[in-house]
């Protein structure tokens, strides 16, 4: 079992930038890559990054390829989304899931889900 807590969504303005986090319990975090999805008002869920177990390899989905960052501490349990140059079309919740087997895009693909964050972004 992995519980996974996201922090540091906010109300920003276009342009601006922030950085989530997500704590994960348990000593097998290393075991997961960890992907962030967002899901906006009356849309899917989407894809927006994955990062390897090790960190090593990272996937990301072309609207935030070249903003966002994933970046992960295996030792503090953690896995970050640094997103820079936010756009309003940004705004949605942000949730962190847990995947053992692949660096999978897809959300069926991940075994543990946190609540998630919400990111606002005005124009």
């Amino acid at each position: 079992q992995v519980r996974l807590v996201e922090s540091g969504g906010g109300l920003v303005q276009a342009g601006d930038s922030l950085r989530l986090s997500c704590a994960a319990s348990g000593r097998t975090f290393s075991l997961y890559a960890m992907g962030w999805f967002r899901q906006a008002p009356g849309k899917e869920r989407e894809f927006v990054v994955v990062i390897s177990k090790s960190g090593g390899d990272t996937r990301y989905s072309d609207s935030v390829k070249g903003r966002f960052t994933i970046s992960r501490d295996n030792a503090k349990n953690t896995v970050y989304l640094q997103m820079n140059s936010l756009k309003p079309e940004d705004t949605a919740v942000y949730f962190c899931a847990a995947n053992r087997a692949t660096m999978s895009t897809h959300s069926y693909n991940y075994d543990y889900w946190g609540h998630g964050t919400q990111v606002t972004v005005s124009s």
